[in-house]
């Protein structure tokens, strides 16, 4: 089975041929501002603007943990809004991040994924201000993408580390 592809560099910039999906996690509680949304607000306003008003109109649609929102940037480009975080702070109940929203929207990626024949490009999802582990959410991006033949490619940004995580943990 193919791997995930990991490396240095910025996931709002893939430089592969094709269609591509840029994959990242947000908060159910309409916050934008803090974390690798910055990154993909300062190349296209549509993802943020999108998902704000996803947020406005929850009452009369599927905006809630597990969802996901892809709204297309170049003709071959869209971005990904994944619902996996609870909240934005940690507190009695843990970290924002929860593994079950993520594995949720990243069933909706792969299909979509699949639909455009795109690649699927993030960071480590849910790792960053939502307090998650890459040990934790590497298997989801497996089982849910890379298994379904979905080609995925993980990007460390250059003051973070380049290395694998250990393959065989499992959470």
């Amino acid at each position: 089975m193919p791997e995930i592809a990991y490396i240095r560099g910025d996931a709002t910039a893939p430089s592969v041929k094709g269609v591509k999906v840029i994959a990242h996690v947000c908060n159910d509680i309409g916050g934008w501002g803090k974390g690798f949304v910055l990154a993909v607000s300062r190349r296209w306003p549509e993802p943020e603007a999108a998902y704000r008003a996803w947020h406005r109109g929850r009452a009369g649609n599927d905006f809630g943990l597990g969802a996901a929102q892809f709204v297309r940037v170049e003709p071959y480009v869209w971005v990904a809004n994944l619902i996996g975080q609870r909240g934005i702070r940690t507190g009695s109940k843990g970290v924002p991040v929860r593994y079950e929203a993520i594995d949720t929207a990243l069933t909706a990626l792969a299909g979509k994924a699949l639909e455009l024949g795109a690649s699927v490009h993030m960071p480590r999802i849910g790792c960053g201000l939502a307090g998650g582990t890459w040990s934790r959410v590497e298997p989801l991006v497996r089982d849910r993408l890379v298994a379904r033949g979905v080609a995925v490619t993980v990007y460390d940004h250059g003051d973070r580390p380049d290395r694998r995580p250990n393959a065989g943990s499992r959470p």
